[in-house]
């Protein structure tokens, strides 16, 4: 989900992510899970505002 510059600030991805959470749980879905980093800080609050927590960092594996 994502929101142009123009438009952000107005509640339409707190509002898209409601829709979108309705919908699932229209077809049956009892939870949904987001990953997006947490340097995204207006995608995490995006996500906080709709009403989900943020459970903590899952971090990527990598070879030195």
């Amino acid at each position: 989900m994502g929101v142009h510059a123009d438009h952000r600030g107005r509640g339409f991805g707190t509002a898209i992510t409601l829709a979108g959470a309705a919908r699932l749980r229209e077809m049956g879905a009892s939870s949904a899970d987001v990953a997006t980093p947490s340097s995204n800080t207006g995608g995490v609050a995006t996500y906080v505002a709709a009403g989900m927590s943020v459970l903590g960092e899952v971090h990527d594996k990598r070879r030195g």
